[in-house]
């Protein structure tokens, strides 16, 4: 891991107080990042600039109109620069810098102008140079060298990130749209190509890798590096989204620096504009924002839930539209390869939400469903807190797979790494702390084992899998013809929408019971109330008499049992209950042994409502995945004396405080 980042990124930070006073702090980052991405951009076309002159002066007279492959070969890179200008000699000429400078972005080949378009970057020339600031800022960066030969990719990633993280400090920006540190991105990469030997073996090796989510391409980059350390013949193509203009930009730099292919990285929404429908890949890998809402896309993902169904990427459900993140998975699903393809594997960060938001029948159950029972989930991994730049909360790398090995068909692989790290000596933001090499190796092997121990742990599918049965209880009710309770008659409509004669009649007969009289079985009390109402003449719906069970009952556990018109026992709402009965097992089966020895008189409500939609048994399926539940171990509490003793120890050492402040 790159350690001497921060010097070089304390360093560029530092040029931001220059622009004190003439801009906010929150928009410190509209500067500072671009010129970064510029500077570097700057030192790379630098060395080869005289070579990419003469051979432009040579197409030109030539006539050539397409000169871009030419110059890409005269220059070595996949960027270059066809004016005489560079950051140092800009700075000569402090009078025409604005222009000049504008007309240097402006001679780069048209993927590296996009980048700055994306910044916006004319905008703060004209207004840097109107404030006098143009000329101290260039200044300042011109003493940095930022060439890949001093300041490898992995570190100047490293520096690109560090100085968002500052800038979004800043401006409050929501904690999920930040980046992932990089050694989390060193373990999710191990992971999925921990089962890939060819591709880090055999020469001439091809395969793709994507990001909908990929910030500023940390993901893309570590997954590059790591295929070359173990194979420099193989051929790693890698794809990206993003939908933040700054980081898009800061990630398409890197890849025309890296000699990737710039349209590869496409700018927008991949929920609403997909840059890469229909395209198929090896590898994903992603971080999308934590607890972020949808509901800009809502319609557009809703729409295509419905009218596309499994033919779309939603089929399996919406999640709630606070939180987005089984979004980005079902997308990343979309685009697997199918296993006649060579398949897929995926590696994606959580927080704990989508591991157990949300009952049978919502769209997050829905979704674990779908994954679960196609037998993709092949792997969590547990993360310890404080491991991130912008959250202390726990998070998890959920691995998927549709090519299985057949060791793994049918079973997903639990580990518990959150007390695997080393304490920084120094925070970054919330990030206190990190993995190690050591750790990063060792967790790469729990995986690769698939041995149950103390930190892994293997499940067959359905474990995770319930039916959510419905317990209901018999309503018993007594009834009481209190002045307090006719009067509450005033509450039920079926009653008010009576006429006034017709209620004053109602409430009359029924003053005329013992309001001390207590019944404890309904049909009982309805049957004198029939008889009081046919000797003072008062006609009645029986909605009325709905209404006057509400008004005069109370629920009674000492009533009997009220029954309806076939006799059979009507449900308590307030005593119904929910079992979730294990998957594999018998809803009567288990009510018999888990609920009916306890509850006297219950029953399953067999309601067509309360069927599964998918295998229509019943008992609606859901599926959850309780981490904590798993790998709770059981402590036993400290004994009684050994608490009483410390409570003395702590009331001795109290007294004693308070006697030095009364002498």
């Amino acid at each position: 891991m790159v350690e001497n980042f921060r010097e070089k990124a304390d360093f560029i930070w530092s040029i931001a107080d220059l622009l004190r006073g003439d801009y906010k702090q929150s928009e410190y980052q509209k500067v500072i990042l671009p010129l970064t991405v510029l500077r570097r951009l700057d030192c790379v076309t630098q060395r080869n600039k005289e070579d990419v002159l003469e051979r432009y002066e040579q197409l030109q007279e030539q006539g050539i109109e397409n000169v871009a492959p030419a110059l890409k070969k005269a220059s070595g890179e996949k960027v270059y620069n066809i004016s005489e200008y560079t950051f140092k000699s800009l700075c000569n000429d402090p009078d025409q810098i604005a222009s000049n400078l504008q007309y240097y972005i402006n001679s780069y080949d048209e993927e590296t102008k996009e980048i700055f378009d994306k910044f916006d970057f004319n905008h703060q020339i004209q207004r840097l140079d109107e404030a006098d600031l143009l000329y101290q800022v260039m200044e300042e960066f011109k003493e940095i060298d930022l060439h890949p030969n001093e300041v490898p990719n992995e570190e100047m990633g490293y520096i690109y990130e560090e100085l968002i993280r500052k800038f979004n400090e800043l401006s409050n920006e929501t904690a999920g749209e930040h980046f992932t540190p990089r050694e989390v991105i060193e373990l999710m990469v191990n992971l999925i190509f921990d089962e890939d030997d060819e591709v880090l073996t055999e020469e001439g090796a091809v395969r793709t890798v994507y990001d909908p989510a990929c910030g500023t391409g940390g993901m893309l980059s570590v997954a590059e590096d790591h295929v070359r350390s173990f194979n420099e013949e193989a051929n790693l193509h890698v794809f990206g989204q993003e939908l933040n203009p700054e980081s898009y930009a800061v990630c398409n730099s890197d890849m025309l620096i890296k000699g990737q292919e710039p349209d590869n990285i496409v700018y927008g929404n991949s929920f609403t504009d997909d840059g890469f429908s229909g395209k198929k890949f090896d590898y994903m890998l992603s971080n999308p924002p934590f607890g972020v809402s949808w509901k800009k896309v809502r319609d557009e993902v809703e729409r295509e839930h419905e009218e596309q169904g499994f033919a779309g990427r939603f089929g399996a459900g919406t999640p709630r539209v606070s939180d987005g993140a089984l979004l980005f998975l079902q997308h990343m699903i979309s685009k697997m390869k199918p296993p006649e393809e060579g398949g897929s594997r995926t590696a994606i960060v959580f927080n704990g939400s989508p591991l157990f938001t949300g009952g049978p029948n919502s769209g997050e159950s829905a979704i674990r469903r779908w994954i679960i029972e196609n037998d993709w989930l092949e792997c969590i991994v547990g993360l310890p807190e404080s491991l991130f730049y912008n959250t202390g909360i726990y998070t998890y790398i959920w691995i998927l797979n549709n090519t299985k090995p057949e060791h793994r068909e049918g079973k997903i692989q639990l580990i518990d790494a959150r007390d695997m790290y080393e304490k920084m000596n120094e925070s970054l933001g919330d990030k206190r702390h990190k993995l190690s090499d050591e750790q990063i190796a060792e967790i790469t092997s729990i995986f690769g084992d698939l041995e149950a121990n103390g930190r892994s742990k293997i499940f067959d599918n359905e474990e995770f899998g319930y039916r959510r049965i419905v317990i209901d209880r018999p309503l018993r009710m007594s009834f009481q013809a209190s002045q307090e309770r006719i009067e509450s008659l005033g509450d039920e409509r079926a009653f008010t929408n009576r006429d006034e004669d017709t209620q004053k009649a109602i409430k009359d007969a029924l003053s005329t019971f013992d309001s001390e009289k207590e019944w404890l079985d309904r049909d009982e009390f309805i049957d004198e109330v029939e008889l009081c109402f046919n000797m003072h003449g008062v006609e009645v719906r029986k909605s009325v008499y709905n209404a006057i069970e509400r008004a005069l009952g109370e629920r009674n556990p000492q009533a009997e049992i009220v029954t309806d018109s076939n006799g059979e026992p009507e449900h308590d709402t307030d005593l119904r209950t929910r079992e979730r009965v294990p998957l594999g097992e018998d809803p009567h089966e288990y009510f018999e042994k888990n609920v009916e020895p306890y509850i006297e008189n219950a029953w399953i409500n067999e309601s067509n409502k309360y069927f599964d939609d998918q295998d229509g048994k019943l008992g609606v399926v859901g599926y959850e995945i309780n981490f904590n539940r798993y790998f709770y171990n059981y402590e036993t509490p400290r004994s009684l004396e050994e608490i009483d003793e410390e409570l003395q120890k702590l009331e001795g050492e109290i007294n004693d405080l308070l006697q030095e402040v009364m002498e």
